[in-house]
């Protein structure tokens, strides 16, 4: 329960990064050595100290969701926690099963629920340096390693030979880390300006007033500056029925693009009878509508209903997405006057997949507008800052982002941010911010690399040991 604690001591909006090495420290002391039974009641304990705390947001939509949701990722941790050796020499199983976990989360159930995600809470610690080379997967693994490691240190019978193998996998790490940084090709600098309207917090979408959430926009954007190369809107800044094309809304913001002389990039929500669109719309210095993107990862219970006649059945609360979200295509790009342009819309910024199909198909910077006007804490906010953060560092890429209430941010490539507003008040944040052209090893490779990694820490030692008696049999 104290390993838990720290963990989840360490996710935003908290900045308390040494708390996850000494989480990993814990549990790894409280697992070495046990049988698969107790590993997995271990692992359940742990699991419900990380992810109640860190997940407790969700009781404000529904208390049965926020159970549901946490009986469910307390499973996944105790079953990852099956991925440890029983040996008490192989401390470095434990971070290669909570890498396994995150994974798995990143993917599953309904296309993944990172929430929290332990890399993000490892922003401002040394081990976020690896993002450019392995991704928040590895951010996680020498994360946790590093707890790993004190434990096996202070539990070794033969301290020697731990110290070394522990000072290698640490030499080796920081020479791949510093190998692997970012080329930082530069591209020239982009002059935006990031538009937060503010309002009212803890509505949700199906109760807010849309027009005010517009309009709120359009004050703000009329302190805009005349030397701008990009503004960005929020999710959601328009809503209209049918297509955005030829609305009263679009000729406001076309006007709006020719008046600064900027590309304008608006979150524009289309709705249709049975269902809806959540686009970015981005529209060029002379008021023509130059690119969309259709966002792809939708939110499950948030955008869509999976199952949505069996869930109809069992609750009412299916009455706040009346319709589903259209999954759009394609890596989010928009090819505007303003450069190519890397989309990514609100959930999909914790989705690292979605940022790399952007930054490949030739994004010189990301735009997440996003809407987090329905929570009443600062706890996903704060977390999506850091889900943008994390996608700067592993992308090399500066990343805006635009939130109705906030938190709206302009985060540089190293993942530090330059400005970032406040909750429910009107912002408008103006920054230049640098383009860059160049790829990652993370943006080419992916996880891949790093659940090689870790399957072959996994399978090693029972391979081994099955290779050593089928050795021994022979010999007999």
């Amino acid at each position: 329960m104290a390993a838990g604690a720290l963990l989840a001591g360490s996710m935003p909006p908290r900045s308390a990064w040494y708390l996850a090495p000494a989480g990993a420290a814990a549990l790894t002391w409280a697992l070495l050595g046990l049988r698969w039974q107790q590993r997995l009641v271990l692992g359940a304990v742990t699991g419900l100290g990380f992810f109640a705390p860190t997940l407790s947001w969700l009781t404000d939509f529904h208390p049965a969701g926020f159970a549901a949701v946490v009986v469910l990722e307390v499973t996944l941790f105790a079953a990852a926690m099956l991925l440890v050796a029983p040996g008490r020499g192989r401390w470095w199983t434990v971070p290669a099963a909570l890498v396994a976990l995150e994974a798995v989360r990143g993917r599953f159930p309904f296309g993944g629920f990172p929430l929290p995600g332990m890399a993000l809470g490892q922003l401002d610690g040394p081990f976020a340096a690896a993002a450019p080379l392995g991704g928040s997967l590895l951010v996680v693994g020498l994360t946790t390693g590093a707890g790993a490691a004190m434990t096996a240190l202070a539990l070794a019978r033969r301290r020697v030979r731990t110290l070394v193998l522990v000072a290698a996998l640490a030499a080796v790490s920081a020479v791949g880390v510093a190998l692997a940084a970012p080329d930082r090709a530069p591209a020239g600098q982009l002059r935006t300006a990031v538009v937060q309207g503010g309002g009212p917090r803890g509505i949700p979408a199906v109760e807010a007033d849309e027009q005010a959430v517009t309009e709120r926009l359009f004050d703000v954007s009329d302190n805009l500056p005349a030397d701008l190369d990009l503004v960005l809107w929020p999710e959601s800044s328009l809503v209209v029925t049918g297509p955005v094309t030829d609305t009263a809304e679009a000729e406001r913001v076309a006007a709006l693009a020719r008046r600064t002389g900027a590309t304008v990039v608006a979150g524009v929500t289309e709705s249709e009878s049975t269902t809806f669109r959540n686009a970015a719309v981005a529209w060029g210095p002379d008021g023509r509508m130059a690119d969309r993107y259709e966002k792809v990862h939708r939110v499950p219970f948030g955008e869509y209903i999976p199952a949505r006649g069996l869930f109809e059945q069992l609750s009412d609360m299916t009455a706040l997405v009346p319709r589903d979200a259209v999954p759009g295509r394609g890596p989010g790009l928009l090819d505007t006057p303003a450069g190519p342009l890397g989309v990514v819309i609100s959930y999909e910024v914790f989705f690292s997949d979605r940022a790399r199909a952007a930054v490949t198909a030739g994004g010189q910077v990301l735009l997440v507008p996003t809407n987090a006007a329905s929570y009443t804490t600062e706890e996903v906010p704060a977390t999506e800052v850091a889900a943008a953060r994390m996608r700067a560092r592993e992308m090399d890429r500066a990343v805006l982002q635009a939130a109705p209430t906030g938190y709206t941010a302009i985060v540089l490539p190293d993942g530090s941010v330059a400005r970032q507003g406040e909750l429910g008040t009107p912002e408008l944040l103006i920054a230049s911010v640098p383009l860059r052209t160049g790829l990652t090893p993370y943006a080419r490779t992916g996880d891949l690399p790093v659940l090689l990694a870790v399957a072959w820490a996994v399978i090693a030692g029972p391979t081994m040991r099955v290779l050593h008696r089928r050795d021994r049999a022979v010999g007999t």
